[in-house]
């Protein structure tokens, strides 16, 4: 720490020097900065390809941050990584975590819907029907808890939800 950043352009690094003279003048811990420190450094490596470097700045920022709402972020950054790899479990567990802390994140719930429609359409291409319908059911009531949150987002899934039929479903559910 801290991360060399080969790539920056004007707004990161705009960000980047913002950030540090708001921790300077916040009254923070000197925990609270480091943990600051892993998860913008977790973000920029993350943002140039470099997962696993930004795993480790999220793992070191988990293990210092102790605000909820902070950690959710990291959280859900983690499960970001773990879903781009196609690690579908384990995102589906960081995404779960987040929401635990933070059950704001529309994000987390657009998300975990993917990961689900995705398994849906696999299950149909192996002719598994009730594998397909129990996870298409299930990134409904995702989608539709991301919508309710976030209305004017996620046009695609608002969509898919009506051409399916499930909008209305997912409406009763809930």
């Amino acid at each position: 720490m801290p991360r060399l950043q080969k790539n920056d352009n004007f707004i990161d690094k705009t960000f980047t020097i913002l950030a540090d003279i708001v921790l300077k003048v916040l009254p923070t811990s000197k925990e609270e900065k480091t943990a600051f420190y892993y998860y913008r450094d977790g973000m920029s490596a993350q943002s140039e390809g470099e997962y696993a470097e930004a795993l480790e700045n999220y793992y070191e920022a988990l293990q210092l941050e102790e605000d909820p709402y902070d950690r959710s972020y990291i959280l859900y950054n983690v499960g970001l990584i773990y879903g781009s790899n196609g690690e579908h479990s384990k995102a589906l567990e960081y995404y779960h975590q987040a929401l635990e802390l933070n059950n704001n994140l529309p994000q987390a719930l657009n998300n975990i819907a993917v990961i689900y429609h995705y398994q849906g359409i696999k299950a149909v291409e192996n002719n598994k029907t009730k594998m397909s319908k129990k996870m298409f059911n299930k990134a409904s009531q995702y989608w539709q808890q991301a919508i309710t949150l976030a209305p004017n987002n996620y046009i695609e899934a608002q969509n898919w939800l009506k051409t399916t039929g499930r909008k209305y479903q997912a409406e009763e559910q809930l």
